[in-house]
């Protein structure tokens, strides 16, 4: 715990113009982000008395071992650069609204050549476009089997759409007539892209003249005694008419606004959000928050309107938008606002009406949403407590763990050895912090020397941060480097980016863009933990005790959890400690063991997987997939390909003389694999015939490994 007034700026060094300032604690990371009307006066209201301070500000000011500041010219830069920071950042002492789910989208893709209704969720993409969010993505579905009678617009997706397109038959929805079946051609692209137009503009609210147009129509087709034409109009105004029922209207003159009501007490905040199309409710969401500083219903409406619309752009930001209690100051916000849809936008307090009594119900909406927060929360956050205090209690710990990590060794009789490192902090996982590793010391199955050289590296690279951050004194630390050299995954399959995952460290995995290492961005292996938990008995215990001893790492307890009889094992001792069945502590011990082991298995099955559907291509360097597809769907396998000429590998497109030259001496050199075996006949297939060159009865199973329970019964 620090004293601020360890690292309190000198007088006069802090400007007395608006800026954004950070907190940062003893690992350079950056816990609080805040900006102000004037940095002096803002950062002087931190470094006073601290029985003066809030108790939440108390905690982060003594968390926290600098600060700094960045200067700029107006108060919406400045708070356009505290979204900005608090997004990259992730301070831990921010208000952070974050949605109880994934909200559903309808979303139309006016991307694509021929546009597609569908249900999305996640992040919005670019040329889509969104109405809602909806409750349930069946109420999406609902409305869209009601417009589709009239917007016959294309739902299925892109390998459907490609199959009918290839047999020239469209699918049910073009038969019954909900589909205007662009994929055979019954209709342009453009006709097409106009009709989803059309739904568009009715989702958007403007359905008034596009019923009057149908009235007209039928009108006109009774007139001239069109029968049958004048009752499909009738149906299709009926089916409108009943989509619009779904979403009544709440305010008579056709506003477009969105209306934010804030409930909270003392630790937490509820916020409700109505958006309000053409007068009727389109979407609503809602997030529950804890209140982690100090912090008026105004700054909570503020960070409401950051999460709500620091992402949007145009229409997405309505004319209007109503609040419960308006920020201060005001003007900012709703100049950014403005700046954000591009043209005025009215940020107020309804006073009387039908918004005021809008504006009622949702904030009833937001004080039910609390109320059943905690009726979830209020067992789950005392469990929680329990179960870190009595792992504390039986390891003898001077505080409870907070933050846990745990280790796992998986293989298949020794083949694919790797290992997992899940967190959990505050009794909860933390995804984003999960690493996993290959075994790259030896060969062979040993999970104590795994166990060893796991632990190893990971706190290998967390003295290297330290050394790096300058938190240990010149001559101390590393002299091996420890540097990285392989790329960095993300867990949600993104793309590699330049990462720092290395040989002498874990695999990293993010849910987000890859960080820096520098200016308090979460860093890999940074933060130590207060417990190192390993999947196994005392020989793994001792081993990771010993991996801590080697590195002079003294100040993290390591203890084990074996899998027979649920026993603790800690170093140096020859007993287990016995946690009773029903303790809450041991229940925790255990879903962090199993979350380590589902994670470590997971990796090995992928990577044995990859192993066994590994070709002879690819040995061939600096070959991609696609040149790899190109060569196979050319020669049809790879037995022509290795018989092939180096003038008949250059007729294939994208490959060059110098790419043919390394195709040929690769595969010169590999030993031609075995036939392939149909393991339900014992039929050796001709690869002639076009079958791939294997021998694995499944991807990623090999024929040798025994029945599919033998194989189970095999893997760690």
């Amino acid at each position: 715990m620090a004293d601020p007034s360890s690292y309190r700026p000198r007088p006069g060094e802090i400007p007395d113009s608006p800026g954004v300032y950070r907190f940062r604690d003893e690992h350079r990371r950056v816990i609080y982000v805040g900006k102000a009307k004037s940095l002096r006066q803002r950062l002087a209201n931190y470094f006073q008395d601290l029985a003066n301070l809030h108790p939440r500000t108390r905690t982060m000011v003594t968390t926290a071992a600098s600060v700094e500041w960045t200067v700029v010219s107006t108060e919406v830069e400045a708070l356009q650069l505290e979204y900005s920071w608090i997004k990259e950042y992730d301070p831990r002492f921010n208000v952070k609204y974050r949605d109880d789910k994934s909200y559903p989208y309808l979303a139309v893709t006016m991307n694509e050549e021929f546009p597609r209704v569908q249900v999305m969720r996640g992040h919005k993409k670019k040329g889509v476009r969104y109405f809602g969010p909806y409750g349930h993505a069946w109420a999406i579905r609902d409305t869209v089997d009601l417009l589709l009678r009239v917007f016959p617009v294309r739902t299925c997706s892109a390998g459907v759409f490609k199959n009918a397109a290839r047999t020239g038959r469209p699918c049910l929805l073009g038969y019954i007539g909900k589909c205007s079946a662009p994929c055979v051609g019954r209709i342009t692209p453009d006709d097409h892209w106009d009709l989803a137009d059309e739904f568009c503009d009715f989702m958007a609210g403007r359905t008034g003249t596009y019923l009057r147009r149908l009235e007209r129509q039928m009108a006109d087709a009774a007139e001239e005694m069109e029968y049958e034409r004048a009752a499909r109009l009738r149906d299709d105004i009926g089916a409108l008419r009943k989509a619009m029922e779904k979403s009544a209207v709440v305010l008579a003159d056709a506003t477009d606004a969105d209306l934010i009501a804030v409930t909270e007490d003392e630790l937490e905040a509820a916020v409700q959000i109505f958006h309000v199309r053409g007068g009727r409710v389109r979407g609503q969401r809602g997030w529950v928050t804890d209140k982690v500083e100090e912090i008026t219903t105004g700054a909570l409406v503020e960070h409401a309107l950051q999460q709500l619309y620091g992402e949007e752009s145009g229409d997405a930001v309505p004319k209007e938008v109503l609040v419960p209690a308006l920020p201060d100051p005001v003007e900012p916000v709703q100049q950014w606002l403005t700046e954000r849809r591009g043209s005025g936008v009215s940020l107020r307090i309804p006073q009387r009406g039908d918004k005021k009594a809008l504006m009622e119900t949702v904030q009833r909406n937001a004080q039910q949403a609390l109320v059943l927060h905690k009726t979830k929360r209020a067992s789950d956050l005392t469990t929680r407590s329990r179960a870190l205090e009595e792992i504390a209690e039986a390891l003898d710990l001077d505080s409870a763990p907070l933050r846990v990590e745990c280790y796992d060794i998986s293989h298949l009789q020794g083949d694919d050895v790797v290992a997992s490192m899940v967190v959990f902090e505050d009794g909860l996982a933390r995804k984003s912090e999960y690493r996993r590793f290959q075994i790259k010391g030896f060969e062979g199955q040993d999970d104590v020397r795994s166990m060893h050289e796991v632990i190893t590296r990971r706190f290998r690279r967390y003295l290297a941060e330290k050394e790096k951050t300058g938190e240990w004194a010149d001559g101390e630390g590393l002299t091996d480097g420890g540097q990285r050299t392989e790329d960095e995954q993300r867990t949600d399959g993104g793309q590699r980016t330049d990462g720092e995952a290395g040989p002498d460290d874990g695999e990293a995995l993010t849910h987000g863009p890859a960080l820096k290492d520098e200016d308090g961005r979460p860093k890999r292996f940074a933060y130590p933990p207060q417990l190192v938990v390993v999947d196994g008995g005392q020989p793994q215990v001792a081993a990771a005790q010993r991996a801590l001893d080697e590195l002079g790492i003294d100040d993290v307890a390591v203890c084990g959890l074996a899998k027979r009889l649920e026993e603790v094992w800690l170093p140096r001792e020859d007993d287990p400690v016995v946690l009773p069945r029903t303790s809450e502590g041991l229940y925790l011990l255990q879903r962090v063991r199993d979350e380590a082991h589902r994670f470590a298995i997971t990796y090995q099955r992928t990577k044995r997987a990859k192993r066994f559907r590994a070709g002879p291509l690819d040995d061939v360097p600096g070959l991609g997939e696609t040149r790899k597809q190109a060569l196979i769907k050319h020669f049809g396998s790879v037995k022509r390909l290795r018989s092939a000429t180096i003038d008949q590998i250059c007729e294939v497109p994208g490959i060059g003389r110098k790419t043919a030259e390394t195709v040929a001496a690769t595969l010169a050199g590999a030993t031609p694999a075995g036939p392939a075996v149909n393991t339900a006949t014992g039929e050796i297939m001709d690869d002639e015939d076009g079958a791939p060159e294997t021998t694995a009865d499944a991807p990623g199973e090999p024929v040798s490994a025994g029945t599919p329970d033998e194989r189970r019964g095999q893997e760690r």
